[in-house]
């Protein structure tokens, strides 16, 4: 199995997804290694070192994906047994040609507490926690969007998603069972009909993830999930609320897609 580093002098996160966004196009299984904050020298040689070993043990180059700031860091680095691909210099060059304005790295800018969205996804990751599965209904003005839809449909993990990524506030209310019997939209979210979205899923697959919280129960029975996803449907058919099936996607394909039909303003850059 072919090793694959992401290595950095900030946290890590930019190689990561640069590099997985690569790997992802290749059908093949790799060992993924991260190690963020190499901001000596000394830490850098240490590295090198692990990935000298690592060719030496599978007689594999290690694929290594670096963001050094720092020239001298990247340079011990790109000195290793590794195939490095340097993604902040094969860019900077070009960008600095079309900007007409030279780059001014420094460290830890991109993924700091000084930068200017901080503020905003910390107040969005606490407005969602505190507005989880219907637990404060008097907040909901100040929600940027209310995720609704049966138990376990994905809505707390995209709530918490969209907080921590985008900055947005989002409230999530869950449909339970005692809801199924004349199950009409309820007036708290009726006041706010603007700012729903729906999730929904396989009653399969929702049976499969409720089995796991409750093994056995009419709670995850197949049955119930029909009933309870037929009624919830049929809402949001007949109120016209905008939903999105979410059995096979992600967590930040469905978020995404969220973001990309309702025009929300994300508060990342």
């Amino acid at each position: 199995m072919r090793t694959a580093f992401y290595i950095s002098d900030g946290t890590g996160i930019t190689s990561e997804v640069f590099g997985h966004a690569l790997l992802s196009l290749f059908e093949a299984e790799f060992d993924h290694i991260t190690i963020p904050f190499v901001e000596t020298p000394e830490k850098a040689e240490q590295v090198k070192q692990r990935i000298n070993d690592r060719y030496k043990t599978t007689g594999v180059r290690p694929l290594v994906f670096q963001t050094f700031v720092d020239e001298q860091l990247r340079a011990i680095i790109n000195s290793s047994e590794g195939s490095c691909y340097d993604f902040l210099s094969a860019f900077v060059e070009p960008m600095q040609k079309e900007l007409g304005v030279l780059a001014k790295p420094k460290t830890h800018r991109t993924h700091s507490i000084h930068e200017k969205t901080y503020d905003f996804r910390i107040d969005a990751v606490n407005y969602a926690l505190a507005n989880d599965d219907g637990s404060n209904l008097k907040d909901y003005a100040k929600a940027d969007i209310i995720l609704i839809g049966v138990s376990r449909s994905g809505k707390t993990p995209t709530s918490l998603y969209l907080a921590l990524q985008y900055g947005i506030k989002a409230a999530n209310y869950p449909f339970v069972e005692e809801d199924m019997d004349g199950f009409t939209l309820p007036p708290a979210l009726r006041a706010h009909k603007a700012k729903l979205f729906g999730l929904t899923i396989t009653a399969e697959r929702l049976s499969q993830i409720r089995e796991q919280r409750r093994p056995n129960s009419r709670y995850s029975s197949l049955r119930q999930c029909k009933l309870e996803l037929s009624e919830v449907e049929a809402m949001y058919s007949k109120e016209r609320i905008p939903f999105l099936n979410s059995t096979t996607l992600s967590i930040e394909e469905i978020s995404a897609k969220i973001m990309a039909e309702t025009g929300l303003k994300r508060q990342k850059y």
